[in-house]
């Protein structure tokens, strides 16, 4: 491999690299608040399930 086709591949590695952390970063802020909204769904469905109990 010449010296311009590594460079070119770092380049490349660089880039791909650079997408997945953006796109791990974006997953981690929509998952921030997903235990708090499953917790109100739960609490919300047995308040309505045990009100009609």
């Amino acid at each position: 491999m010449t010296h311009t086709e590594q460079a070119l591949a770092d380049d490349k590695m660089r880039a791909e690299i650079a997408k997945l952390v953006a796109e791990t970063s974006e997953i981690n802020q929509n998952m921030k608040y997903r235990f708090w909204v499953l917790m109100a769904a739960y609490v919300s469905a047995m308040g309505i399930l045990l009100k009609f109990v």
